[in-house]
Formats: structure tokens, C-alpha cells, sequence
């Protein structure tokens, strides 16, 4: 192996095994200046592990900009070797991982519409086998977490053993605050089932807007996220793609400034002490509610027979109502949101209902 493979290898391993891992760069590479100067402003800052630039850029539609191609990884090159730090890329092909690794890229990642296509993901695993790179994987841009899964097992099975994932939100058809919403829910779970595996947060995909990154970041940094995506650019406002998200590299470090970084444990006897008690409290209260949930449901089993019984539908519409009023009647004084009763009311009527409904059917 060459001396300047080693020292690349060596590169991205040191940005790797950093906590947090703070990656941050322009949506898109437009210009070899725009791409060396938001580095050199970056690594000034001296809170960023890698310097990331979208080369290639999946767009939703025909005749949006969709990135200098090729002609941006030399910047990349040059960004690195002037300011030590390593860089990453997306790649959505084979040929792109191709010229990515011809270029030296430090570490790929592949975005949310490739993590959706099962065939795009395993065609840059066989472009990745015998590699030694970092990849990241974001989820896809729908909420499927076997999706998301089955990337992560097709790129270990290429025999990368360096996979972290990014969690940058999710298509949604409602009215939110964010581009994407971030269902956090789906995140912690992908978290749980793989907790060797770095999971590192992308707010600006999820905010879309500038004015909440700092929010989705604490938020991501509480959840023991291990590090952060965020989109900056040297001009924000008039970036070629995704301007709204971007912030400069200097108010990207006073956001980090701003951030509580807090540790998963820490190493107190008193600390452990307190905690456990508080949990046993907890588990006492969840043990008092899957008793009552039990009773609740062999009620409405009761219920399921007479409405059988009595050729009566298993939705009454005017009843589900007056049990979500009741809920948020009742909920409001103890502090419990009306988004956070009508989720746990639906689960619960949803129960309810499928009893009832192979009571009708048996």
C-alpha cells in the first residue's frame, strides 16, 4: 500500500473515532473557491472533523442544479490537503464510487432517495468490495426501517466494516414545521438494534429552514446521537441548492458553542443511586399500567361479543370522540399534550378494535 494511501486511511480513521463526529460543508460544490474557502473557514473554527460538498445532486425534478459532477472532487483534493481535515461525498452509483475513490475520498455516504432502492444500494456495495472507506447511510426518505436495515447489511456484506448512519427525517404529506419530519421513534429504534453503529444527525435536511437547527441539534445531541451533518456555505443566501438550510461556517460554530453536550453515563455511585430508584418508579407505574391495559381490553372483549350479539359495528364514531375529549380533558392539567394523547388513545382504540374484530369474525 502507497504512503499516501496510509496517511489516507489513517485520516479518516482519526475523523472516525471522534465523539462527537461533526461533518459540515456546502450542499453543493459550485466553485473550486467556494469549495476551498468554506473549508479553510471551517477548519478555523476548530470544531469540524470532516469537510462534506454534494458533487453529484439528486434532484426531484429535471433542470434544478444537480451538481458540478467530476470536475468537483480535485476541489476536494485541495480542500483536504490545505486544511488537513478529510472529506466525504455522496455517491449514488457505481461510477461514482468509482471516480470518489480515484479522487481520494475520505469518507462516501449514500442519501436518502439511493437507501429507498434496494438495487441502487447493492450496485455501490459490489462497487465497494475490497475498499477500506467509512460509509454512511442515510435513511430513506419514506419511513421504512427495513429499508434502512437492509442497506446497512448490504454495505457489511461488501466487507466494510466502518458503517455509521444519518438520520436526516422523513417525507411527510402533512402540514409540520420541518422539510422532513423526524420521527425520532424510528431513529432511537434503529439505534437499539444496532448499538455498535454510529448514528450521527443531518438537521439541516430535517429543518429545511435555519431558524430550528439549533433546536433539532440539542435535541439529536440528548438522544446520544454521536455527531452531527449540518449544511454551511460562505454565501447562504445565495447557494445554488438548498439555501434556506445553510448557515456560514462561523454561525455553525457558534451553534456548536451553544449546544450541552451531555454523556450517555457517567461514573458516580450517587448519580446510579438516585437514578435506579427514580427507574423503579417507573417500573412499578408501567407494571400498574399493562395490568389496567390488560382489564381495559378483556372489557372491551365483553363489549365486541354483545355488539356481535347484537349485529351492532365495531366503530362507533360518536363514542371514539367522546373518549379523545375526555382523554385531552383530563390530560391537559397533568401535562400531557394533545399530541401525545391522541398517539397512545389511537394505539389503545386500534387494540380494541382487532379483538373486537376476530371476536365479530370467529
Amino acid at each position: 500500500m502507497s504512503t499516501q494511501a496510509v496517511e489516507k486511511i489513517s485520516l479518516a480513521q482519526e475523523a472516525w473515532e471522534k465523539r462527537p463526529l461533526i461533518i459540515s460543508g456546502p450542499c453543493s460544490a459550485e466553485t473550486e473557491e467556494q469549495v476551498i474557502e468554506t473549508a479553510q473557514r471551517l477548519a478555523k473554527t476548530g470544531k469540524v472533523n470532516a469537510i462534506r460538498a454534494g458533487i453529484w445532486k439528486p434532484r426531484t425534478r429535471p433542470g434544478s442544479f444537480e451538481g458540478v459532477g467530476t470536475k468537483g472532487l480535485p476541489w476536494m483534493q485541495q480542500a483536504r490537503k490545505i486544511t488537513g481535515l478529510p472529506v466525504a461525498v455522496e455517491v449514488a452509483t457505481a461510477k461514482q464510487v468509482e471516480d470518489a475513490l480515484h479522487f481520494d475520498v475520505d469518507i462516501l455516504w449514500i442519501g436518502a432517495r439511493t437507501t429507498v432502492n434496494p438495487f441502487s444500494v447493492q450496485e455501490i456495495a459490489d462497487a465497494l468490495k475490497g475498499v477500506k472507506v467509512p460509509v454512511l447511510i442515510k435513511n430513506p426518505i419514506n419511513p421504512d426501517l427495513e429499508l434502512w436495515i437492509g442497506a446497512a447489511e448490504r454495505v457489511a456484506k461488501a466487507g466494510i466494516d466502518q458503517i455509521g448512519l444519518i438520520h436526516r427525517g422523513f417525507s411527510n404529506y402533512g402540514n409540520t414545521e420541518y422539510r422532513n419530519a423526524p420521527m425520532w421513534h424510528l431513529a432511537i429504534e434503529m439505534k437499539r438494534r444496532n448499538p455498535g453503529m454510529m448514528m450521527i444527525n443531518d438537521p439541516s435536511h430535517i429543518c429545511g429552514r435555519r431558524d430550528i437547527l439549533q433546536d433539532v441539534a440539542q435535541k439529536a445531541i440528548d438522544l446520544d446521537f454521536d455527531g452531527l451533518i449540518v449544511e454551511t456555505h460562505i454565501d447562504p443566501d445565495n447557494a445554488w441548492s438548498d439555501a434556506k438550510q445553510q448557515i456560514t461556517p462561523e454561525v455553525f460554530g457558534e451553534m456548536l458553542d451553544r449546544i450541552v453536550w451531555r454523556k450517555e453515563d457517567i461514573d458516580s455511585a450517587d448519580f446510579h443511586s438516585v437514578l435506579e430508584k427514580m427507574r423503579q418508579q417507573i417500573n412499578h407505574l408501567d407494571d400498574e399500567l399493562m395490568t389496567l391495559l390488560g382489564q381495559r381490553m378483556k372489557i372491551a372483549d365483553k363489549i365486541g361479543q354483545y355488539k356481535k350479539d347484537n349485529a351492532v359495528t365495531i366503530l362507533q364514531t360518536s363514542r371514539w370522540n367522546e373518549i379523545l375529549e375526555r382523554a385531552y380533558q383530563k390530560g391537559d392539567p397533568l401535562g400531557l399534550s394533545k399530541e401525545f394523547i391522541t398517539r397512545y388513545m389511537d394505539a389503545v382504540h386500534m387494540e380494541s378494535i382487532n379483538r373486537q374484530n376476530k371476536i365479530m369474525n370467529s
